[in-house]
């Protein structure tokens, strides 16, 4: 196989790295999600209030063609910007799934024929947990 027919030839990490199961547990924005406080009125922001909902249709919003997720934004960033506490990413982000590596390799797999991609984002739980499958069990 040349490195053009591989989808891994980029990658840190081979597939067997990222087959199966995996859950990320508490990388989603939840309910939970901190935001910043006003240390002179004790109260959260407007700008930083908002629901799962919210969150999760802003990233439904995004025009692209890998399905995206809501993660928390910190809330530094919230601070800072004036932003909502949330922001939209690919499900196989590396703010998801810890690193870098993961994100490549999960990216990879993804735009592959040979594998099956599937992911759940509980927003409850604020768990993440992607499947990934070989498709040419030859």
């Amino acid at each position: 196989m040349t490195s053009d027919d591989d989808p891994f030839h980029d990658c840190e990490l081979d597939p067997e790295a990222i087959l199966g199961t995996h859950t990320f547990e508490d990388v989603l924005f939840t309910d939970e999600t901190e935001t910043p406080v006003n240390v002179l009125t004790g109260e959260t922001p407007a700008h930083s209030q908002a629901t799962v909902e919210e969150a999760k249709e802003f990233a439904a919003s995004i025009d692209t063609a890998t399905p995206p997720i809501a993660l928390p934004a910190s809330v530094e960033s919230q601070v800072e910007t004036q932003s909502k506490p949330y922001t939209a990413a690919a499900f196989f982000h590396f703010k998801a799934t810890g690193s870098l590596a993961r994100h490549r390799a999960y990216h990879a797999a993804y735009e592959a024929d040979a594998f099956a991609v599937d992911f759940e984002a509980d927003y409850e739980s604020g768990d993440l947990t992607i499947t990934v499958e070989r498709t040419d069990e030859a």
